[in-house]
């Protein structure tokens, strides 16, 4: 069970993301339908350690085994989607695989179907992206030495 509450107005969910910066590319996923970006990951199941739940969901959607390094960002955001208030706690990590199996440049699909887009972004663009949360933009040129707590609401 996703650690994920609905109410009439409101969502609270409690996330994970990958920070996987490559040859000065980060990559990024949107919802097929979508044109918001994010750092892939996805929910956090209950009773499940938020860096397990990161590795599983690059298993899931990647079928890649990841390497989850230290914590970057705790993140309490706050933000409207699709005509619902969210607050989310997000849990940002730095991501590494041994994996030789490499993810293609340009858009592509995960294991998942067509549900995920997924793409290697130049971090010296991300200007022209719509990318949430937008601290993202910024904070992806200089990642901090040490784990910082954000509130953000967009």
């Amino acid at each position: 069970m996703d650690v994920v509450f609905h109410t009439e107005k409101a969502v609270f969910n409690y996330r994970v993301a990958g920070v996987w910066i490559q040859d000065g590319r980060i990559l990024l996923h949107r919802a097929s339908e979508d044109k918001i970006w994010s750092l892939p990951g996805g929910r956090v199941e209950m009773n499940e350690a938020s860096p397990l739940s990161l590795q599983r969901e690059f298993t899931e959607e990647l079928d890649l085994s990841v390497q989850v390094g230290r914590m970057v960002w705790i993140v309490e955001n706050f933000f409207e989607y699709r005509e619902k208030k969210v607050h989310e706690i997000g849990l940002y990590y730095l991501v590494s695989t041994d994996d030789k199996q490499a993810l293609p440049n340009g858009s592509f699909h995960g294991v998942e179907g067509e549900r995920l887009v997924y793409e290697w972004v130049p971090i010296s663009e991300l200007e022209d992206v719509v990318l949430y949360p937008e601290f993202l933009k910024k904070a992806l040129k200089k990642i901090p030495e040490t784990t910082e707590h954000l509130i953000v609401s967009n």
